[in-house]
């Protein structure tokens, strides 16, 4: 089991620092030179480093900085250190290992934001597929949901990068950079629903399995989710077992996967992609109708 976890571990870091390039080269190369902010504490810090010049990775950085105070009392302190590890990751290897030596595209806007969104999204997926993020909006949108489960989480945050989009006119002065930042972030959210997710907004996991109480426990203490236990009776083997039935958001699904093959490398797992969930810390009915 340790030799596991120390693999998985080694796992986690790969797919964070190629994560991390990936996503830094998305915003230096393309983000930056185009003068578009597709929301989130990085939209931020494009407009910040626009007007002072500072170091976009270093302003993101900042930026999160009361975001992860917030999440080290309001959610949990394991969150929290994983969210700022990969902050930390991501704002140095822009400044210092993708600023300096990479170029940048001084083409057309139109393809800055969409280049830019693919690559950017694509980062921000594998570091989703460690089992954290790379804070901003998605720490807003964890806090929104544990004051208010029911609430639509995609809407709030939405809004919040509507708000960014608004100012960004503003900033660089002309409309286009709203447009293209709305297209920016199109493009950089259906690329991570794509490689997560393959386009859905969920999945719901049933898992036959003897340690339901192991996977259960790590399931809401590491995903801050709850699961279903259901008992159960092998229909060939007529033994007693149980069936967990949950339901995950795309930057936990792989997790999952993970806490159940460490709980209980014999369970069975069938896998149900989602294109709608509604309920508790998911949309709301009420926004459904």
């Amino acid at each position: 089991m340790v030799k596991l976890r120390e693999r998985i571990s080694v796992k986690d870091v790969g797919l964070l620092l190629i994560g991390a390039v990936i996503y830094s080269i998305g915003t230096h190369a393309f983000m930056v030179p185009a003068n578009i902010a597709p929301g989130g504490a990085s939209g931020i810090a494009l407009m910040v480093n626009y007007l002072t010049d500072l170091p976009v990775g270093a302003l993101t950085l900042v930026l999160n900085i009361p975001l992860l105070i917030l999440a080290w009392f309001y959610l949990s302190r394991r969150f929290a250190v994983t969210t700022a590890a990969a902050s930390i990751v991501c704002s140095l290897i822009l400044d210092l290992a993708v600023a300096p030596i990479c170029p940048v595209y001084n083409g057309d806007r139109m393809l800055c934001s969409l280049y830019g969104g693919v690559l950017v999204g694509v980062g921000m997926a594998m570091i989703f597929m460690t089992g954290t993020t790379t804070g901003g909006t998605d720490i807003i949108g964890y806090l929104l949901q544990k004051k208010r489960p029911h609430m639509s989480i995609g809407r709030a945050l939405l809004v919040v990068d509507s708000v960014i989009l608004m100012f960004s006119i503003f900033v660089f002065g002309n409309i286009e950079a709203a447009l293209f930042g709305l297209i920016a972030l199109y493009a950089q959210t259906k690329v991570i629903d794509s490689i997560i997710y393959g386009g859905d907004a969920g999945s719901m996991a049933t898992i036959v399995t003897g340690n339901p109480d192991g996977i259960a426990a790590k399931v809401i203490y590491e995903l801050d989710r709850t699961a279903t236990v259901l008992p159960a009776k092998g229909a060939y083997s007529r033994k007693d077992t149980s069936v967990l039935l949950c339901t995950v958001r795309k930057s936990q699904f792989v997790k999952l996967k993970r806490i159940v093959y460490e709980e209980d490398p014999d369970a069975f797992v069938m896998v149900t992609e989602t294109s709608e969930v509604l309920g508790l810390g998911f949309r709301a009915f009420k926004d459904s109708l």
